[in-house]
């Protein structure tokens, strides 16, 4: 099996003051000693750091250098692949989108849906209920209780 993680298990295991920091960062850790294969999307990873680091989102943002640590040990990780925008990407948005109708939020959460899509994975993992709107995805809360 293959999964998808979505920037939110990343913010959650890098942010010590959130409710969620235990469970993302035991979770992240397992999927790290695990043998599967774990997929990280251009666009999670910067959205990633655009977080991490901004002061008006985190209590106490990371450093420029020690987000992108952070990301340096997961891509460092050997069952870590990275995934972007393939071939045809805006049809294939534009097919997610007339289903979806995204706007705000949902338009970043239906560009991720369409690279995984693209790429033939099915499984993420996120604490964003968003995700449910897309039919192709099975999508697994690792922080649910």
């Amino acid at each position: 099996m293959s999964l998808a993680i979505d920037a939110n298990i990343l913010l959650y295991a890098s942010d010590a003051a959130n409710a969620f920091h235990d469970h993302a960062r035991q979770f992240l850790e397992r999927c790290a000693a695990g043998d599967e294969i774990v997929y990280l999307a251009w666009p999670t990873l910067m959205a990633y750091l655009r977080i991490s680091t901004h002061h008006a989102i985190f209590s106490e943002p990371l450093s420029t250098q020690a987000a992108m640590q952070n990301v340096d040990n997961l891509l460092a990780l050997p069952q870590v692949r990275t995934i972007g925008e393939g071939e045809g990407f805006w049809r294939a948005y534009r097919q997610l989108a007339d289903a979806t109708l995204p706007r705000g939020n949902l338009v970043p959460d239906t560009h991720l849906a369409t690279i995984l899509r693209q790429h033939g994975i099915n499984t993420i993992c996120t604490h964003d209920r968003d995700f449910r709107r897309f039919s192709f995805l099975k999508v697994m809360d690792p922080l649910a209780p």
